[in-house]
């Protein structure tokens, strides 16, 4: 079986299609951006781009994503150039411990995907069960924001 990570195929080894994709990410590919956290997909720490919308890697296995584009975070910036997003990420000063970020970039990525230009209740609900020990959550409203060309300060 192969695997589309971050436009790169990958070969995967038999009797590894069951296993977490987090696990496989982490630990086969030393993809370590997407972290562990509950281990049941509610606090999004482990999320990736799954044919551009946000997925929960702890829940998925490998099997699963095959014959589809994954992203981790490791994936998005191109060229030496960071992604829009992670630019944003770093003008906001979002990061504090930084567990959570990879999951809540990723999170960003497939939302602007889909809403080029969010408007807060969309961001509420793209980040409901994102979980951030450190509150950050006003700051991640403004990244995205900002990520998608509007004012910070505007409802729209």
């Amino acid at each position: 079986m192969q695997l589309n990570i971050n436009g790169s195929t990958v070969t995967v080894a038999a009797g590894a299609e069951e296993a977490p994709l987090l696990f496989y990410l982490r630990e086969q590919l030393g993809l370590v951006g997407a972290k562990f956290g509950c281990g049941v997909a509610l606090c999004g720490a482990c999320t990736v781009l799954i044919d551009g919308q946000p997925a929960r890697s702890c829940v998925m296995t490998v099997a699963s994503a095959a014959g589809k584009a994954v992203t981790t975070i490791e994936g998005l910036a191109a060229g030496g150039k960071l992604h829009p997003v992670q630019e944003a990420w770093l003008a906001e000063n979002v990061p504090q411990c930084g567990y959570c970020q990879a999951g809540q970039i990723m999170t960003a990525v497939g939302l602007l995907r889909a809403k080029p230009a969010p408007t807060d209740r969309d961001i509420a609900q793209a980040f409901e069960d994102i979980l951030c020990r450190c509150g950050t959550y006003n700051r991640v409203r403004r990244a995205v924001k900002r990520a998608a060309g509007t004012p910070a300060g505007s409802t729209a």
